[in-house]
């Protein structure tokens, strides 16, 4: 995912309705600013969280009815009914990146990803009228999948960044300490360990497949692009071993054929 973990959320794409495309970018421009306060720059923490606590201030206002900082994002909760409180998990997920570098087991990692990436599926949903408990269920699965593959993916510059999102009790189940991680060495131990992390996320994006043909039209058809460009990204990391360190696996400009194809055939993988 190419800008912090949103990479995959459909940023005003032709595909979605003209009168969603403004709303979506209200969300993601939140989404984003939130991120990079959480991630970017070198800001000491406390400032970090003093301003991610002055976004929450303004969502108050913005459930208030007051004047705020966010017109945009204010206009499309009181057009389109969208609830406050997956912005509000969104800003406990970054508050916690702030302060939180590990996680100790995939328990701890999904809880976050709860809050970090479940909740943009969440208000698409509301926007598309369509916030259904089994909707929702199909949503989650599909964003925590992509955010579990951007994690994978990402594995070098988070490290950078201090911050490791393969779970410890992964690390140790593997054989496999940070040392591997702070050289990028990849072997046989290696390369398993990869392989388990994106085994688990095609099967959390594969699972959550039904809500294609559930929202069907437009919105499914963007819905399977996503869901089928995760995928790409789960494969390329495999086709590599898992060697995110020498090249950070990306959709390059040849895969997007595959991807229509692939959705247009209902996410049927093909060889």
């Amino acid at each position: 995912m190419g800008v912090g973990h949103y990479e995959n959320f459909p940023v005003a794409s032709l595909l979605l309705p003209r009168r969603l495309r403004a709303p979506v970018r209200a969300i993601y421009r939140f989404a984003r600013c939130a991120d990079d306060i959480a991630d970017e720059g070198d800001l000491a923490p406390p400032i970090r969280l003093q301003r991610l606590q002055q976004m929450q201030a303004q969502l108050d206002a913005i459930e208030r009815g007051a004047p705020n900082a966010w017109p945009d994002l204010a206009a499309a909760v009181r057009e389109h009914a969208l609830p406050l409180a997956p912005l509000r998990d969104l800003l406990s997920a970054f508050v916690q990146d702030v302060h939180v570098a590990r996680y100790a087991d995939y328990d701890a990692l999904l809880d976050y990803c709860r809050r970090s990436a479940n909740p943009i599926g969440r208000l698409l949903l509301a926007l598309y009228r369509r916030a259904e408990p089994r909707l929702e269920a199909w949503s989650d699965a599909i964003c925590t999948g992509l955010q579990l593959v951007n994690f994978w993916q990402d594995i070098a510059s988070d490290y950078a960044r201090g911050r490791i999102y393969l779970p410890q009790s992964e690390l140790a189940r593997f054989g496999i300490d940070e040392s591997a991680i702070a050289a990028g060495r990849v072997d046989g131990a290696w390369g398993s360990l990869l392989a388990a992390q994106t085994a688990r996320a095609r099967a959390l994006l594969v699972s959550g497949r039904p809500l294609v043909r559930a929202l069907g039209g437009r919105v499914g058809l963007e819905l399977a692009l996503v869901i089928e460009g995760g995928l790409r990204i789960a494969e390329r990391i495999d086709a590599v071993g898992g060697d995110v360190f020498r090249r950070r696996p990306t959709l390059r400009a040849r895969d997007w054929s595959l991807l229509a194809m692939r959705a247009l055939r209902g996410g049927t993988m093909v060889s």
